[in-house]
């Protein structure tokens, strides 16, 4: 895959993110709910188009969901259960970095899950699906997929730099070993939950740039979103001055200024 010019690529992120800030106006006007899912093999860029679509929306509108492993508790519920928790009310759009399908790929791949409950998510996903769309919520499922080389790549590069050394982990380690049992799970999931009603589109990520100008744009294509003109807004005039004057420095604590020391 060639790659985007660095300044095309910012340009047009910049305006598929001004469209996505009028798709969020027009859930809000709409009263409609959103679920975008993203899911995928690690370090196949998902965590870093989620920050593309949300770093213009309205945070009280717009969030994202990357959910813990399930406590004792959540265990013994119902597998949707704490999922459906943090679906959005009317105006609300959800991101969800990974999601229920957690049960697809690495419960069942590293044996966190029993194989009868991967059974019964299997059978189950689809209705529960067909039921969020048949109540009218607006649900797109995004599968990034990325080669092993690329992955490869950038667990190194995870692991040389300290700012993102977080991102790896012991199970992300086990996806290199396990990369043909990960695809197997991958193929089996999308048999029994590619629905009509809720289809999988499969983003190729291994130019994280393109991937991420892909699924925006498709994203905007699937919502029959409109332009809601903002309401109007003027600066008023800042009024006269009736005397304040401010306290003096040494009588408030400052942040030292550490930036002095680099110009």
């Amino acid at each position: 895959m060639d790659r985007v010019d660095k300044a095309a690529y910012e340009k047009e992120l910049y305006r598929l993110q001004t469209e996505l800030v009028k798709l969020q106006s027009w859930v809000k006007a709409e009263n409609a709910r959103l679920v975008v899912v993203f899911e995928g093999r690690d370090a196949a860029g998902k965590g870093g188009t989620i920050k593309r679509v949300a770093e213009h929306l309205n945070p009280r509108f717009a969030r994202i969901v990357a959910l813990p492993a399930p406590t004792e508790r959540e265990r013994s519920q119902w597998y949707f259960q704490r999922y459906v928790e943090q679906l959005p009310a009317a105006g609300e759009t959800v991101l969800f970095d990974r999601s229920w399908y957690n049960r697809a790929g690495v419960e069942h791949v590293m044996g966190f899950c029993t194989p009868t409950e991967h059974r019964r998510f299997l059978q189950q996903c689809p209705i529960f699906e067909r039921l969020l769309v048949d109540d009218g919520v607006l649900l797109r499922k995004y599968w990034f997929s990325v080669s092993d080389a690329v992955q490869e790549q950038r667990f190194h590069r995870r692991l040389n730099d300290p700012t993102r050394r977080w991102k790896l982990s012991a199970l992300d380690m086990e996806s290199i070993t396990r990369w043909e049992a990960y695809s197997r799970a991958k193929d089996e999931m999308l048999v029994h939950t590619d629905i009509p009603e809720a289809p999988w589109y499969i983003v190729e990520s291994d130019d994280k740039h393109s991937a991420r100008l892909n699924m925006i744009a498709h994203l905007l294509s699937t919502v029959p979103y409109r332009d809601i003109p903002p309401p109007g807004l003027a600066l008023p005039k800042r009024p006269a001055s009736s005397g304040y004057q401010r306290p003096p420095r040494d009588l408030q604590t400052y942040v030292p200024d550490h930036a002095a020391r680099l110009r």
